[in-house]
């Protein structure tokens, strides 16, 4: 396996972007190559590679993060409704992580369901930038935590 890249970006002083909450197990925060605002990736704070390796209190906050983070972005967006995804595969991205995607009503078809990855691995110049994805974070997590 490479090196992990979700559980080197670990340190307590990251941006909002990549920590826009944690708590015991997770740490949630955007996607940084997304084109979508919103795009919010959920981590595990232990590396792990599979759901089965969570211990019980874990997919206890995953199932409360989801909904809360799912109202946030409905909120902060005014998304119709989220994708939620899990596949863990890409090279030096094997470390267990879930994707949570606003679905917005003015979506273009051919970036609905799974081709809404389209949006993901944007070039430099179609990414959300670093400014607004602080921006969103710090919206989302606080409407997440209340």
């Amino acid at each position: 396996m490479t090196e992990c890249y979700n559980c080197v970006r670990e340190p307590l002083d990251l941006p909002p972007r990549e920590a826009l909450l944690r708590t015991e197990h997770w740490r949630v925060g955007h996607a940084f190559d997304s084109a979508l605002p919103g795009w919010l990736v959920l981590v595990p704070r232990r590396h792990v590679l599979a759901l089965d390796e969570l211990p019980t209190a874990a997919h206890d906050e995953l199932g409360s993060l989801l909904g809360r983070l799912s109202a946030a972005l409905r909120q902060v967006l005014g998304c119709t409704k989220t994708y939620v995804m899990q596949f863990s595969e890409a090279e030096g991205f094997e470390h267990l992580h879930v994707h949570l995607v606003p679905r917005m009503a003015d979506q273009p078809a051919d970036r609905t369901g799974p081709r809404v990855f389209g949006y993901l691995g944007a070039d430099e110049s179609s990414r959300v930038s670093d400014d607004e994805q602080d921006r969103l974070a710090v919206l989302i997590g606080r409407r997440a935590t209340t």
